[in-house]
């Protein structure tokens, strides 16, 4: 069966929650009603609510940004998977890049929010990329196998429909590089790839590429054979700019 393509909007820390709701209402009118293609909206927490009001109704699915790992404590500023699920998400962006290099969370971390995420019945998103230091000392393929086997340790075959893989290259997110397709293409075979040693299904595992994805370079990005879809920063902040990347061609 053919992997339904993906696109996830990723609003990072934008966004009032009356701009939220313009947005993802102008989405909801544009991409909200596609059988072919999966939509996510991921608005910074303030936005969670307003967002699910938003596309109620629509096909259109909402994720958190981030989670902690534990249902409840003494963890002030975080958020637990129970909260999320008890507003109506149940998708969850872990291991961004970002949540990595500036907050410091590395794999054992990530890999105690995916295996919560899923615990409570989650779809988890887990993001992995490279830095441009270890692209150039051509130990790409070794950084991003690392983190999927530690991301998804202890992960069985069976939670693996709740699993989304993203390949986000540090070095061109928010930068206006991008990778090119066949860069993209040979790291998204090699996840493929590793899922399988994992012991989970990679044929059947959505993976999606993300990186200074824009309207202009997203057809080139969809015609490779095991990029599934795009998580999607700057350009999913603008209604325009995002259906276009929706209806890629």
């Amino acid at each position: 069966m053919a992997r339904k393509p993906i696109l996830a909007g990723n609003w990072k820390m934008h966004g009032s929650t009356a701009e939220a709701t313009a947005l993802a209402g102008g989405l909801a009118a544009s991409v909200g009603a596609h059988e072919d293609r999966g939509v996510i909206l991921a608005p910074p927490f303030t936005a969670l609510a307003t967002v699910l009001q938003a596309v109620r109704g629509t096909r259109i699915v909402v994720a958190a940004q981030n989670m902690h790992f534990e249902d409840k404590g003494a963890f002030t500023g975080e958020i637990s998977p129970a909260m999320l699920a008890d507003l109506g998400v149940d998708h969850v962006i872990l291991g961004h890049s970002e949540r990595r290099e500036l907050f410091g969370e590395n794999d054992e971390v990530v890999n105690k929010k995916v295996t919560s995420a899923l615990a409570h019945g989650m779809t988890a998103i887990l993001c992995v990329g490279e830095t441009l230091a270890q692209r150039d000392a051509g130990d790409t393929l070794n950084v991003i196998g690392r983190q999927v086997e530690g991301g998804l340790r202890g992960v069985g075959a069976d939670q693996a429909d709740r699993v989304i893989l993203a390949y986000e290259p540090v070095w061109a997110i928010g930068t206006g590089r991008v990778a090119t397709p066949e860069q993209a293409q040979e790291v998204h075979a090699a996840i493929r790839s590793t899922l399988g040693r994992l012991g989970l299904p990679g044929d059947d595992i959505a993976i999606l590429y993300g990186g200074s994805v824009k309207p202009d370079n997203v057809d080139g990005l969809m015609a490779c054979a095991d990029i599934d879809g795009a998580l999607v920063g700057g350009a999913s902040l603008d209604v325009e700019s995002f259906t276009r990347i929706v209806d890629f061609q």
